[in-house]
């Protein structure tokens, strides 16, 4: 991961987990405790002016097919001083869940035609797994 990436990265789970802690990102009872899951942060950087194409695909689709092979959706940003980059944290029971959610996701039939309809094309994909301290609000 680059020192960029890395920089990126780090101010996504600062302002999350800022958020978190303050009730600005979610009420009370929006965000469980939740055990031992495993985060995965990405980050996705596309060809100029290809972001509001995936942001679109995200929105419109890929969110709800995430739901769909168990990770669950936790939060997604677009750094103001990166652009073409969007960078999310989404969670799965455990590593060996991420890597069976993740096929399965590339098994789905709605995959390919969403995937190719939104016309985002090739994307860099940096993802680093994630566990929280036991001092984190969120686990």
């Amino acid at each position: 991961m680059t020192s960029r990436t890395n920089y990126f990265a780090l101010f996504a789970i600062l302002i999350f987990l800022a958020g978190f802690s303050t009730g600005t990102f979610f009420g009370p009872n929006d965000v469980q405790a939740q055990g031992n899951k495993v985060f995965e942060l990405r980050t996705y950087t596309t060809a100029d002016g290809k972001l509001p194409n995936l942001n679109a695909r995200f929105r419109d689709h890929t969110m709800r097919i995430f739901d769909r092979h168990n990770m669950e959706n936790i939060g997604y940003w677009v750094p103001q001083d990166t652009p073409n980059t969007l960078v999310y944290i989404i969670a799965h029971d455990s590593r060996e869940a991420a890597q069976e959610n993740w096929g399965g996701f590339r098994e789905d039939a709605e995959w390919p035609g969403v995937a190719q309809a939104s016309g985002v094309g090739r994307v860099q994909v940096e993802s680093v797994f994630m566990e929280a301290t036991d001092y984190s609000p969120l686990r």
